[in-house]
């Protein structure tokens, strides 16, 4: 039965990584940071004292998404369907964090981790060119750690934002992508929409979008919408200490306020629960929604992410941004899932806890002319 690995083992370790692998390998300081990780663990398989092989699991927090970040077996050991047993227990480890799907990536000429992954129930989602340092492609692969979970899924299209500071512009163009298959998505139009929906000042470097920016950039473009907010008050203010800065935010968000007041665009008062949003998404909505990022990176900034399913114990999000420092990639991004109640924690923002909901639809009004 496999163990949890400790630092004692690192020795062992290396030398599997080395047999196994000529490139991307693992150093001995990349497997003492992740042995000493509270969101990763590595599993060994051992008989007669000898290690013979492992698995290295990454958990996202807030999230209850896994990813099997490294599997390796020692070659004095194939064929003895060790890697089965790995990857086995790391299923069994990751539903014991409430997991309810791993995710990872292969060398498309690698068959038999290939044959491994498919022969468990990995589905192949994507194909990654030039993604191995010696350019090999990486293939894509997701299980459903808990398959009788009915899961809805809307078809989105993922965007990754290119600034610190664009999340919202990113999450706005998957969802009008989704309800828009002509649009193309380009770091133009994420900068247009940025500089169309900024707030000015957040903090002390640029601004982040709000709920009304957004509308009115999606307005534009020729999509109906609905916009829900729990209170008046001006939002993403709550870190400027500046006054000077904090008027301007005030008057920015007034001149968007009366400008959609001239519009056929709803504005409710009040939030919506998972099952509204699901209602609202049932109805072919795509709903943007703002949270407080702590839950998931472990600091205090306002994001927004785009929601493209549900379904008993998780509702799922394109999140535009990709935690590069900490070794995820898109994958760990794309249609992550997160529990309903993990995600009432978090879809909130600030000291005074502001909520921010909007809701695309497709419609049939031609987009205005951009101006000049």
């Amino acid at each position: 039965m496999p163990r949890a690995a400790t630092p004692d083992d690192i020795p062992a370790l290396l030398a599997i990584e080395n047999r196994c692998f000529s490139s991307d390998r693992l150093s001995r300081r990349s497997f003492r940071h992740l042995l000493t990780r509270g969101n990763a663990i590595t599993l060994v398989e051992e008989d007669a004292d000898r290690i013979r092989g492992y698995v290295l699991l990454l958990f996202s927090r807030g999230t209850s998404m896994a990813r099997l970040y490294s599997i390796a077996v020692h070659p004095d050991f194939a064929r003895c369907k060790i890697g089965d047993r790995l990857l086995e227990a790391a299923e069994t480890v990751a539903l014991e964090r409430d997991c309810v799907s791993m995710r990872l990536e292969v060398r498309r000429d690698n068959p038999p981790s290939l044959n491994l992954f498919r022969r468990h129930g990995y589905r192949q989602f994507k194909e990654v060119l030039d993604y191995y340092e010696d350019h090999m492609t990486a293939l894509r692969f997701e299980k459903r750690l808990v398959p009788q979970l009915q899961l809805d899924l809307v078809k989105v299209p993922y965007y990754q934002q290119t600034l610190d500071f664009t999340c919202g512009p990113a999450a706005l163009m998957m969802a009008m992508k989704a309800l828009d298959p002509t649009l193309e998505l380009d770091r133009k139009l994420e900068l247009r929409l940025w500089r169309e929906a900024t707030t000015i000042f957040m903090t002390a470097g640029h601004g982040g979008c709000g709920p009304y920016g957004l509308a009115l950039s999606s307005y534009r473009r020729g999509f109906d919408l609905e916009i829900h907010v729990n209170e008046d008050g001006v939002f993403l203010v709550d870190s400027v200490r500046n006054p000077e800065k904090k008027e301007v935010m005030r008057l920015v968000q007034e001149d968007w306020i009366e400008e959609l007041s001239r519009l056929p665009v709803a504005l409710y008062r009040g939030s919506l629960g998972v099952d509204e949003l699901r209602q609202k998404f049932e109805t072919g909505g795509i709903p943007l929604v703002l949270i407080s990022s702590y839950r998931i990176y472990g600091e205090r900034f306002p994001h927004w992410v785009v929601v493209t399913g549900f379904d008993d114990h998780c509702i799922y999000v394109h999140d535009p941004f990709v935690d590069d420092e900490n070794g995820e990639t898109v994958t760990d991004s794309v249609n992550m899932p997160i529990s309903h109640r993990e995600f009432q924690r978090m879809a909130r923002y600030g000291k005074v806890a502001q909520k921010a909901v909007l809701i695309l639809y497709r419609s049939n009004r031609r987009p205005e002319p951009p101006a000049t």
